[in-house]
């Protein structure tokens, strides 16, 4: 069964499930933060028990494949390295998985600190889109309109 499985799901057809998969859970983010679908579905552990299982799958692909997992600490020895890392579609579609897992949980995170600090939700809506495509730079937006909105700063928050 589980070969059936892995002959459907190629890397292909997982990468475009990825990016399919995380648009529904960014769509009810950026239009209905405050409905009990974004509550429940959202901004729970729900979108990362599917996000870690697809990198569970692709993590046994891999140890099926027999892919050298050590390499991916060459990239820290330097840039040519990173990007021979990134020539490696094994490698690619875990760092997207990755980084689509880490941008919607801190678009999860704006959702809730802004709804904590009861931040208007159309104030939201760029760095929260901006954090789907970006990431950082949308979390950056977003501090700066809590600082402002807050009228204080604090690192530890």
């Amino acid at each position: 069964m589980i070969e059936q499985i892995s002959d459907f799901f190629s890397m292909e057809m997982i990468y475009l499930w990825l990016n399919i998969g995380v648009l529904p859970f960014w769509i009810i983010l950026i239009i209905f933060p405050q409905s009990n679908i974004c509550k429940y579905l959202v901004i729970s552990i729900f979108p990362y028990l599917v996000l870690g299982s697809v990198y569970g799958y692709l993590l046994y692909l891999l140890y099926q494949f027999d892919y050298n997992f050590l390499n991916n600490f060459n990239l820290y020895l330097g840039m040519d390295e990173l990007g021979e890392l990134f020539n490696d579609n094994f490698f690619l579609i875990t760092f997207w998985t990755h980084f689509l897992a880490v941008n919607l949980f801190c678009g999860s995170w704006i959702v809730r600190d802004s709804q904590k600090l009861l931040i208007n939700k159309f104030l939201v809506i760029l760095p929260l889109i901006i954090t789907y495509f970006i990431g950082v730079l949308g979390l950056f937006l977003y501090w700066i309109i809590r600082i402002f909105y807050s009228k204080r700063l604090s690192l530890l928050d």
